[in-house]
């Protein structure tokens, strides 16, 4: 017992920069093989500017290896976000200098590697993004600041002499803070500490230290992300969402055009909307907090495989085996950056989508990958009914769309209909809904009253009469003007139906024959699409109350319907290959089904057909009532 409380003791009166270098030893331990970590050195080294001892990478030496687009300026902020994140655990350390230990903990954080060393390692990291992407003036578009060199020289006084940077020697990195943000900390007591700095400094055995490093004027509530630093933000990671491990985003940076540059944008601020409703000039942590988890899960997954080229370099023979610690190999001579800029994959990939369709593009395939798994979307998509191309009609569905033995995805776009209908067919749509009870939603940045909806089916599609299809994994969701998703609840299982009547999400099946005393209204479900029988109109449903088969929005707690005429249908294949060839082999069964059953009608074998027919009674003057059919 003696001991236990003297190392306690002792943890407490160590200093935060003596944990954060422990910590940093076993991050390197712990979340990266040997290799990995010659890699890792290589490539930091390499690259490293030098100052009085002190080993350090520069902004632009970071956006240069990452290959950030310049065209869409998120450089900046992505260099923010890791001197915040090179402080971890302590945010009192942060701006901190990009040293190799701190840069070795931008990584492990970037990759969600941390769950290999840290007790809870399941916690999320977005409460971290969102402390290293926050500002507590809003006043400030200069997100950042380059070390100064006040920095350098302090950073030089507390470690003079040090030589050269690396992980088996602490570098102190407490610096002088730039003009970014301040760490923050919510002043609700369940959102205080960050659970990822919680579990770090508890691998420590420091908890003690964590809580007097938290200080109280600068706590989450009085921080925000700028929205224009958001957006340049979230246009990187629709670009990065599909990126492999290895493969250099300077690929994709290749194929930002004008028009896929103003796309991104338009993704952007759908997305943006969801998060600021009121135009606020940024983004709390309450609204971060809750759409990211229901919205936008995966959006932050993009930067795994980006943050994973540093341990991959092109400096590095695989072929000969070093004989040397993976601690302790110098190099003889530094190597320019383009020798060490992230390798492109030497096979070229197949398209990430084998072709655009008027809804889906490939910044609307970025957009879906930020609450559909990247796996499942890219490269995976097939397209089986366009609207535009095989005809807007419940047949055209059903010939392209059945016996595909997998999810799908459906798109819908249009613009909203007046209040009041105009012309006798949006009459007749009109008189087939219950009367109108709540406005329209809301438009965001639009001003064309364009609307996108779309569902995912997670079950084949099939005719519906009594009973409705689909699992709890299907989804309605919306993505233009304002980006939400809304999951499937377990109250109501009503999630899809396909019948004379229309397509539905979320409604009941309608009524086979009419009921005397009931409405003939289409019956809508709190958070429901219907589009109707001849696919020229359609309407969203929104009733915050619930209770349906999809759960209402978490943001948006009023009550909306979007009534609009459809321009656009499409509906997604999620699979490949496989799923095709399965699909042509159940439409080639169908057709052989239907041409041996065509070939039991009367009039091949007229004789043999009239013996059958007279032996059953039906033709002839044996019959015991006289008639005859013959």
């Amino acid at each position: 017992m003696g001991q236990q409380h003297s190392e306690e003791q002792g943890a407490r009166n160590v200093s935060t920069e003596q944990l954060s270098h422990e910590l940093a030893l076993r991050f390197a331990r712990k979340c990266f093989t040997p290799l990995e970590i010659t890699h890792f050195k290589d490539v930091f080294r390499s690259l490293a500017d030098e100052q009085d001892g002190i080993h350090y990478w520069k902004e632009e030496t970071l956006c240069r290896f990452l290959v950030i687009p310049d065209a869409l300026g998120p450089g900046p902020l992505i260099y923010q976000m890791a001197t915040y994140l090179g402080a971890f655990p302590f945010p009192s350390l942060a701006p901190s200098i990009l040293t190799i230990e701190a840069m070795l903990k931008v990584v492990v954080i970037m990759t969600e590697r941390y769950g290999r060393v840290l007790k809870n390692g399941k916690a999320d990291r977005n409460k971290l993004l969102f402390r290293s992407l926050a500002v507590f003036d809003r006043r400030m578009s200069s997100v950042h600041e380059k070390p100064s060199q006040e920095a350098l020289d302090a950073l030089r006084e507390e470690q003079p002499g040090s030589g050269e940077t690396a992980i088996t020697s602490p570098i102190q990195s407490h610096a002088p803070r730039f003009s970014i943000d301040q760490p923050a900390n919510d002043d609700e007591e369940e959102e205080d500490d960050d659970e990822l700095a919680l579990a770090a400094l508890d691998s420590l055995d420091a908890i003690e230290v964590f809580k007097l490093d938290q200080r109280a004027d600068t706590k989450i509530h009085h921080a925000q992300i700028p929205v224009d630093n958001f957006r340049r933000l979230l246009m990187l990671l629709l670009i990065i969402a599909p990126l492999d491990a290895q493969e250099s985003l300077s690929g994709h940076a290749q194929r930002l055009t004008a028009a896929r540059v103003e796309g991104l944008r338009r993704v952007a601020d759908s997305i943006l909307w969801s998060f600021t409703p009121e135009q606020n000039p940024g983004i709390f942590y309450h609204s971060f907090n809750i759409i990211i988890p229901a919205s936008l899960p995966y959006m932050f997954d993009g930067l795994n495989p980006l943050f994973e080229h540093f341990l991959f370099s092109k400096n590095i023979d695989l072929s000969k085996r070093r004989r040397q610690s993976s601690f302790s190999t110098p190099l003889s001579s530094p190597i320019k950056l383009p020798s060490i800029v992230p390798q492109v994959l030497d096979t070229p990939l197949e398209p990430l989508l084998p072709r655009e369709g008027e809804i889906l593009d490939l910044n609307v395939l970025c957009q879906l990958a930020f609450f559909l798994k990247g796996s499942n979307l890219f490269r995976r998509l097939r397209p089986l009914y366009m609207g535009g191309e095989a005809g807007f009609s419940m047949g055209s569905i059903e010939q392209k769309v059945f016996n595909w033995r997998a999810p799908s995805l459906l798109l819908v776009s249009g613009t909203r209909l007046p209040s009041e209908p105009d012309g006798a067919r949006e009459r007749a749509f009109a008189d087939t809904l219950p009367p109108k009870r709540f406005p329209n939603g809301a438009s965001g940045n639009s001003t064309s009253g364009r609307v996108v909806f779309g569902a995912y089916l997670d079950v084949p599609w099939k005719h519906t009469y009594k009973e409705a299809i689909g699992g709890s994994d299907a989804l309605l969701f919306q993505l233009e003007p304002i980006h939400e998703v809304f999951r499937a609840s377990t109250i109501n299982t009503e999630y899809a139906t396909f019948t004379k009547h229309g397509v539905s999400f979320g409604n009941p099946p309608p009524r086979a024959r009419p009921v005397s005393g009931l409405s003939q209204h289409a019956t809508l479900g709190a958070v429901s699409l219907l589009l109707d029988a001849s696919l020229e109109f359609g309407v969203l449903n929104h009733d915050s109350n619930g209770g349906g088969s999809f759960h209402p929005s978490q943001t948006r707690k009023n009550d909306w319907q979007d009534r609009f005429e459809i321009e656009s249908l499409e509906i997604w294949g999620c699979g490949g290959d496989e799923e095709a060839e399965k699909q042509r082999a159940a439409w080639a069964f169908e057709d052989r089904e239907a041409a041996a059953r065509k070939t039991l009608r009367m009039g091949k074998d007229v004789e043999s057909d009239r013996a059958l027919l007279e032996m059953a009674g039906l033709i002839g003057n044996h019959n015991a009532s006289g008639g005859s059919m013959g």
